[in-house]
């Protein structure tokens, strides 16, 4: 599975931005975001099953964030609201065959990341 992740940016706090990440290969069988920040280790943030479309978020985005999918063109987004100066971050897309995880060694597969910055 080959992942591109795009749509990172630098955005004012309490605004918005999307991700995007298109996916090729093999059939996933769940899709995730990861973020880490400088001096900080990788974070789960969501994940959704591409069977059903079931997602799991970190507490820390529940209400903000969400994570979708678009079977016909396999690709993964996040929108993003109400981002604060904590959201500052490099995101990546990552896959796996399994269920979700929040474990990202559990991940197979990785897209190169995209810079979130958010100014406060």
């Amino acid at each position: 599975v080959q992942l591109q992740a795009s749509g990172g940016g630098l955005v004012q706090a309490g605004e918005s931005l999307k991700l995007s990440c298109a996916a090729s290969g093999r059939t996933i069988g769940t899709a995730a975001w990861f973020r880490q920040a400088p001096g900080k280790a990788r974070e789960f943030v969501a994940a959704i099953r591409w069977s059903d479309g079931s997602t799991a978020y970190v507490d820390s985005v529940k209400g903000r964030f969400t994570i979708s999918r678009d079977n016909a063109k396999n690709m993964v987004y996040l929108q993003m609201n109400s981002l604060n100066a904590e959201d500052t971050a490099v995101y990546y897309c990552a896959a796996r065959k399994g269920v979700a995880l929040r474990d990202h060694s559990r991940y197979e597969y990785w897209g190169q990341g995209t810079q979130v910055t958010v100014s406060s």
